[in-house]
């Protein structure tokens, strides 16, 4: 567990400033303590609740035996029925107020783990986003949190009171006829030990019945996701019988849990009905006998009641315990996982004006995938970016171009050499930092849900509507704020769905100018423009370079020609670097790539 640096001002490497199927994870009770304890006052007013229900419980079989006795000697009963009645409609009154106040503890038991789980989830590594799915991401936040309401709702709290009850009935049941409640012992003992040993049954089936949740909300996440890619490749039928089989297998694993929970419901029952029947036996013999008065005989029965439903609340309290630490179990699995934190980067270093923007001195990179003898992406790369120049990284697919964009992230560590960004090593700058003097613009320009002003207010959340319409005019995107009433408000659907590739390229590129960074990584951000937006892109780009340093990603010549200079990577290698010209003359990979249109200007 990490601790979240405090806030401060510090100066970016580029020169801006900021501001501030397994039996599966189990969990434990001392894990799960914390999440029952998030309102305290709550906590505190459910207890006091849950021990007058016990005392208002306890006192109606003495004034139920005494009315007896007074109805066996014909004497008046004066209050005892008012008080019986009072006692009822009080014992009523707690009872639903407790229901109410367990309620909301359950839902912001809920609450509270889903803002810590989603917390978590955001600033896990990049590395672990590459080998968890997402749509059992999303189950763990939605479902699994929701099991952890049913430890408050099912008897947790309650079983306190009922614990005082269960004491309760226990003294007056000795007090009454100690025989007879020495044969309610065994069966009480009996069904506890029974239902203790269901119980580690029940939090494996549970956690299992999870983890095929979470299988199943990644296959819909995939399907939903790739509908038109999906559509377009007749491959419903085929993605449907792929969901089918996980929900088939949610199915069987919920089926195991009802019939362990099965085992554990009838225990209750059959305890009360059992003891029930032998102390109404042998409680009548002795009644007959002489040794036991009726009343005494009622009383008992009863503190029966009494005592075998605290039971049945204690036995619901495991089990809904049981099944919450599968669940927490799988919650816990992501919250021990790392996340990105600086603590050892007390102070960002400061960087040095005459040092370059970015250099890579002999940087070795491989993916952590577990397998050490897995091949490198980067091999020994090194290269210079001088600042205020603009830098092109070409090569064919899989030479490490995006790779080199990652690192100067941070989004992975270096598995050799360093990166340097200002002069500064980029693992003494805390991300925040660093992250904040970069405009990043991904390859596939990922636009999120919701309205044109949401996306490009996501790296500068105080950005103005003139701002915001400033930008877009630069990018040649104005027309889509005007196309609908709503604006810069208008809705772009889901992974911006409701604009062209060519308007979601520039809106993500119009996000990142909107920051203004001193650095700008374009990741390919042309690949989807035609001539004349791409001619327009690149003015915008021109005008926006102007003492800054950009370094791009590109297969189009138009983008790769003005570049101060070109890095050419094959085979995550640095095989060249020069001007256009030079590359031309001197570099066979340059001009093979040149020559087969991989950058060729388009039409």
């Amino acid at each position: 567990m990490t601790t979240t640096p405090t806030a401060r001002r510090s100066r970016s490497p580029f020169g801006r400033r900021r501001s501030e199927p397994d039996d599966g994870p189990r969990a434990s009770l001392r894990e799960l303590l914390p999440y029952l304890v998030v309102n305290r006052t709550l906590l505190v007013a459910a207890l006091v609740l849950s021990v007058l229900g016990a005392l208002t419980s306890l006192a109606q079989p003495l004034l139920v035996q005494r009315v007896i006795d007074r109805v066996q000697t014909s004497t008046a009963m004066g209050w005892l029925p008012w008080l019986l009645v009072a006692l009822v409609v009080a014992d009523a009154m707690l009872g639903g107020y407790q229901h109410y106040l367990l309620q909301v503890m359950g839902e912001q038991v809920v609450r509270v783990s889903r803002r810590r789980l989603v917390a978590r989830i955001l600033h896990l590594p990049i590395s672990t986003f590459d080998t968890r799915r997402t749509g059992d991401l999303v189950s763990r936040v939605g479902s699994d949190t929701t099991l952890l309401r049913a430890v408050l709702t099912q008897g947790l709290v309650e079983s306190v009171g009922g614990f005082l009850t269960f004491v309760g009935a226990v003294i007056a049941m000795i007090l009454i006829d100690p025989l007879l409640f020495a044969l309610t012992l065994g069966v009480v003992v009996l069904a506890i030990g029974l239902a203790g040993a269901v119980m580690p049954m029940l939090t494996r089936a549970s956690a299992q019945a999870q983890e095929q949740v979470g299988a199943l909300s990644s296959a819909l996440e995939r399907a939903i996701s790739g509908v038109r890619t999906i559509r377009a490749a007749n491959a419903g039928d085929r993605e449907a019988e792929v969901i089918d089989e996980r929900t088939e297998g949610a199915y069987q694993a919920g089926i195991k849990v009802a019939r362990v929970s099965a085992l554990v419901v009838p225990i209750a029952g059959v305890a009360l009905q059992v003891a029930f029947l032998v102390v109404l036996g042998v409680g009548g013999a002795r009644v007959a006998g002489g040794t036991l008065s009726i009343a005494e005989l009622v009383g008992f029965l009863m503190f029966l009641f009494l005592l075998v439903m605290p039971l049945a609340q204690m036995i619901g309290a495991m089990s809904a315990v049981s099944q919450a630490l599968g669940a927490l179990g799988r919650i816990q699995e992501i919250v021990r996982l790392p996340i990105e934190h600086d603590d050892d980067v007390e102070t960002s270093a400061v960087p040095r004006p005459e040092a370059p923007a970015v250099a890579f001195e002999e940087v070795s990179f491989r993916y952590p995938s577990g397998d050490d003898g897995a091949p490198a992406v980067l091999d020994g790369v090194s290269f210079v970016v001088p600042r205020g120049s603009r830098t092109a990284l070409v090569g064919p697919s899989g030479a490490g171009k995006s790779t080199v964009f990652a690192l100067v992230e941070r989004f992975y560590e270096p598995t050799g050499g360093r990166v340097l960004a200002g002069g500064v090593d980029v693992r003494d700058v805390s991300r925040s930092d660093l992250r904040a003097g970069i405009g990043y613009v991904e390859q596939d320009a990922p636009v999120l849900a919701g309205s044109l002003a949401d996306n490009l207010r996501l790296g500068t959340p105080g950005a103005t509507h003139e701002q915001m319409r400033a930008v877009l005019d630069e990018v040649n995107l104005a027309d889509v704020a005007t196309r609908s009433p709503a604006g810069l408000d208008a809705p772009v659907g889901e992974h911006g769905v409701m604009l062209s590739g060519g308007e979601r390229q520039r809106l993500a590129i119009a996000r990142a100018l909107l920051a203004a960074p001193e650095l700008l990584l374009l990741d390919e951000s042309t690949s989807s423009l035609d001539s004349r937006n791409e001619a327009q892109l690149r003015a915008a780009i021109d005008q926006v370079a102007t003492g800054r340093t950009l370094l791009v990603i590109a297969h189009r010549l138009s983008t790769v020609v003005d570049s101060d200079q070109i890095v050419v990577l094959d085979a995550g290698k640095v095989v060249a670097v020069g001007t256009h010209e030079e590359l031309l003359t001197r570099s066979p990979l340059y001009r093979e790539l040149a020559q087969h249109q991989l950058l060729a200007p388009t039409d």
